[in-house]
């Protein structure tokens, strides 16, 4: 009795063991196929549709060919090294690539994802080297009466060492959070790699939630599945900039930094950028490098905090103090172009000097990945 038992067992086991390699079965199409000279071919299983179109973020929106067995499929062969995200439209229907595991949220709309790197030289790609590590943490923060998160990152070597190092507050733009520069931004890995190659000098990059109405991204702390907005309560009202030495100080506390100006940077896209102008216009004392990466410029409070009032006065004692590189980059088809180029003026009438980018393209992440690649090669030289 007892060996049929055991038999019964053994057969149940092999009938689970079966079921999950049928599970794991391999995928009926290949997609993304990234070939060794930097072609993509994407594949996609539509059964009886009429049209199949391929979207890769604002870049391209392009039709795909069928190519029998209910398959369509395109071959790209201009793409340049980069992070992509992309999807496909069903005869108006957006449909995610099933065969393609990677995906990203961008605001509330999800995407897959892959990183294109030929040569094996791309910033944005992991490669043997070196890694730093990524830490998730809480800090008390007493002016908005809250703990909140934050994503660290801590330079190759950290732990193992005693020594001190620069810190680079890097923010995020409207819709985004304290994970969208590690996920979209490839803030890890850029920094991996140029610190690797000698580029860039080991430092500590900050990045914190610039929503002061969440604690946290959606569903990483007690508010729940929040689901993810554009305009956020308090998003550009100064509240967020009069919160900023909670973090500062919280950072200077916990790790081993060189808490003095010159060896402290302050950067962001959009919303980001915003905030690092004002906040580093009012706190000259604290920040030797600042990036503006297509910021937004315009005051949004209507005349409610006495953060934005005098900002060209502000400038002018910030300049005063010499920063050692104040820097501002944007895309010549960004919505905020027009803005950035008045903001320009107001630097030149009182002769500011800072560095200028321009870049092709819009208000994207494939501007901003890059800057973030220029940038911090600049800092703490």
């Amino acid at each position: 009795m007892k060996r049929h038992f055991l038999l019964a067992i053994a057969l149940v086991v092999m009938g689970l063991s079966m079921n999950a390699q049928r599970g794991y079965m391999p995928p009926a199409v290949n997609s993304p196929d990234i070939a060794r000279d930097g072609a993509v071919t994407f594949k996609v299983k539509a059964t009886d549709a009429d049209t199949v179109r391929l979207i890769i973020d604002s870049r391209l929106d392009t039709l795909m060919k069928h190519t029998g067995n209910e398959t369509w499929s395109i071959t790209l062969r201009d793409l340049e090294p980069d992070l992509y995200m992309y999807y496909f439209i069903v005869d108006g229907m957006k449909v995610l690539d099933n065969e393609n595991a990677q995906v990203l949220r961008d605001v509330k709309s999800v995407m897959n994802t892959f990183v294109l790197d030929p040569q094996g030289d791309s910033p944005m790609a992991v490669h043997d080297v070196p890694h730093g590590e990524v830490r998730a943490v809480w800090y008390d923060s007493p002016t908005l009466g809250t703990t909140r998160r934050m994503m660290i990152y801590l330079p190759p070597g950290y732990e193992q060492s005693r020594q001190r190092y620069p810190v680079f507050y890097l923010l995020h733009g409207s819709g985004g959070d304290e994970t969208v520069w590690l996920e979209q931004g490839r803030a890890a890995q850029v920094l991996d790699n140029l610190i690797a190659e000698g580029k860039a000098e080991p430092m500590i990059v900050v990045m914190p939630n610039g929503n002061v109405d969440e604690k946290a991204a959606s569903s990483m702390s007690d508010q729940g599945n929040v689901q993810p907005t554009f305009a956020h309560k308090n998003w550009m009202d100064g509240t967020f900039e009069q919160s900023f030495n909670d973090i500062m100080n919280w950072v200077d506390q916990n790790y081993r930094t060189r808490a003095a100006k010159r060896y402290r940077a302050i950067a962001g896209l959009s919303m980001g950028g915003y905030h690092s102008l004002y906040i580093s216009a009012n706190q000259p004392d604290d920040f030797a490098y600042v990036g503006l990466f297509s910021p937004a410029i315009s005051r949004m409070d209507q005349g409610k905090c006495k953060i934005y009032d005098d900002l060209e006065a502000k400038l002018i004692a910030q300049f005063k103090q010499r920063p050692k590189l104040y820097w501002l980059g944007i895309g010549e088809k960004d919505f905020l172009y027009k803005d950035n180029a008045e903001f320009r003026k107001l630097l030149d009438k009182n002769r500011l000097r800072y560095t200028y980018h321009e870049s092709g393209a819009g208000h994207e992440w494939a501007n901003w990945r890059d800057y973030l690649v220029i940038f911090t090669q600049q800092l703490f030289k």
